[in-house]
């Protein structure tokens, strides 16, 4: 077969199974685009290459499979940067392809270059500069090996526009790439893993993001009953659990409910599941679970040890550990630490003011969002004080309903995602939880959202403050507020309408929540601009530096908007 390398390059997407491709175009990426005229492959376009990554991400957090993304040159290139540096921490397999300039002109300043490869390869788990039309061939199918294979991650791949003008005889293609399992881990550690299991006293587990990936929720889940033994939760493995289990502690850490810090504090083995010892988890290092032995399962064996010394480390892939080791682990009781943690979870619920006094209160809004929407439902946020609400008080029931950006903290992550999401998963709701501050990050995606018609809800806390940075400086910064108020406080309802997207603007002295459930009736995209209190601010909080034990909590808020 004569093929370009352009078109070999649509081919071998369309053998990876990627039936959904978003970007933008540009100069050094149209030939591959002129390949993509009459495919199977749906182009989706994004008004940002940084949108076009987070709808890819969002496509991959939900189905767990590598999605990829388009970008030309230089600054097509330099705007999909965020996106998968954020799909590098968070752990999401993502195939980012740009165009590049001609390889001639590669080192020349020429138009719309700069260096890809270099740029990408402190945030990729591996990135390739393409230099022949053949080597499509090994690298395509790599990419998304790679990708997939052992702790997922984002690759990035540089195709010059030579190369994709390039002719080229094949005589066959290659097997599409899948993810690699792994070795197992040796039957020793799980051994011992079921020994300190077995004679701890107070165990806890302790769930990060990798139970998602490894679709080990279930197990994990029977791990703690089997062991009576409490879970908590990072911000990543929000849904691996059900919030209404007897042994769900709910989040740990900066913005943890004060109940399962303490618990914590109280244990004497944790066993961390996929997880990286973040610090908004741990909060001071030094001072996380003082008198616990430290038990770590994690795909990654850099991990391992890497911020809190492991007493036992197990390498490898959560699902297929936690199997064998419910395979000889016996059943446990412990009634005493299953009361205590009873008691601690009732003992410190989440404080807010009763919904007939604040219907508007943000953690109000959140649990009146989780009685209005599926089970199934698929939640975006973005990073703020609605993000840290929503995990505190949004009921996740499944496993990859929450999508938020964890590790880079990516404003404007919530819209794009959602788009991708609804992509995805298509006939499942989709909302998008944002703030006044995060949405304008990547507004211009409603116009994206508005040509594909998806069935997304964007609800805007909107509070005309960068929430977060604004409770900081009051807390922390004596008060001394800077930045972090707009003086200028858009009409987002209007805004949507814009854009060709249903916008409603809630009167906080109406009935709010019958106007938001009437919202979210409604048929197609729609963004829901809701008045929030200027001062609200997510409690429990644990002071930067400071242990998970030292948390500060609400103080009377005002009870209008």
């Amino acid at each position: 077969m004569k093929t370009t390398g352009a078109n070999l390059l649509r081919i071998l997407l369309e053998r990876q199974g990627i039936h959904t491709l978003p970007g933008i175009p540009g100069g050094a990426i149209l030939p591959f685009y002129d390949a993509l005229h009459g495919s199977a492959i749906r182009h989706v376009l994004a008004r940002h290459e940084q949108g076009a990554g987070f709808i890819a991400q969002g496509m991959a957090r939900v189905t767990g499979r590598a999605a990829a993304c388009l970008a030309t040159s230089g600054p097509g290139a330099t705007n999909l940067l965020t996106a998968i540096a954020d799909a590098r921490l968070d752990s999401v397999p993502l195939v980012a392809i740009t165009g590049q300039v001609s390889q001639s002109l590669i080192g020349t300043d020429a138009f719309q270059e700069v260096d890809t490869y270099g740029l990408t390869l402190p945030i990729t788990k591996h990135n390739f500069l393409v230099r022949s039309a053949a080597e499509l061939l090994d690298v395509v199918p790599l990419a998304f090996q790679l990708a997939e294979s052992g702790r997922p991650g984002p690759v990035a791949i540089d195709v010059p526009k030579d190369v994709q003008n390039a002719t080229i005889e094949i005589d066959a293609l290659p097997e599409p790439g899948r993810r690699q399992p792994l070795a197992p881990c040796p039957d020793e550690p799980i051994d011992a893993l079921a020994h300190l299991l077995a004679h701890a006293q107070r165990p806890v587990l302790y769930l990060g993001g990798g139970v998602i990936s490894s679709d080990a929720s279930a197990l994990a889940r029977a791990l703690a009953h089997r062991a009576s033994a409490p879970i908590v939760s990072t911000l990543m493995a929000l849904g691996a659990i059900p919030p209404e289990d007897p042994l769900f502690m709910g989040m740990l850490g900066m913005h943890g409910t004060q109940g399962t810090n303490f618990l914590l504090e109280e244990a004497d083995l944790v066993l961390a599941i996929g997880a990286r010892f973040d610090d908004r988890a741990t909060g001071k290092v030094a001072e996380f679970c003082p008198r616990a032995t430290i038990a770590h399962i994690d795909i990654d064996p850099a991990e391992i040890g890497k911020i809190k010394t492991a007493f036992l480390g197990l390498v490898g892939d959560a699902a297929d550990i936690l199997r064998r080791l419910l395979d000889i682990l016996p059943p446990q009781t412990r009634p005493a630490w299953r009361a205590r943690a009873a008691e601690l979870r009732a003992t410190y619920p989440l404080q807010h003011p009763p919904r007939s006094e604040d219907p508007l209160h943000p953690v109000n809004l959140c649990r009146f969002l989780g009685e209005q929407l599926p089970a199934d439902a698929i939640i975006t946020t973005d990073v703020g004080q609605h993000q840290m609400w929503v995990a505190q008080a949004y009921p996740f029931r499944q496993p990859r309903t929450l999508l938020t950006s964890g590790g880079l903290g990516t404003m404007g992550f919530g819209l794009p995602a959602a788009i991708g999401a609804a992509l995805a998963a298509p006939g499942r709701r989709v909302a998008c939880v944002s703030g006044d501050g995060s949405i304008l990050m990547n507004i211009q995606e409603l116009a994206t959202l508005a040509e594909e018609n998806l069935p997304v809800a964007v609800l805007i806390f909107n509070n005309t403050h960068l929430g977060l940075v604004r409770q900081q400086q009051e807390l922390f910064y004596r008060q001394r507020y800077e930045a972090s108020r707009f003086a200028s406080s858009p009409d987002f309802a209007a805004i949507a309408r814009g854009f060709g997207v249903r916008g409603e603007r809630i009167d906080p002295m109406g009935d709010p929540l019958e106007q938001i459930s009437a919202a979210l009736a409604g048929e197609g995209p729609c963004v829901i601009d809701i008045p929030i209190h200027t001062t609200a601010n997510v409690y429990p909080m644990v002071p930067p530096g400071a242990a998970n034990r030292q948390m500060l909590i609400a103080q009377p808020e005002p009870a209008h908007a």
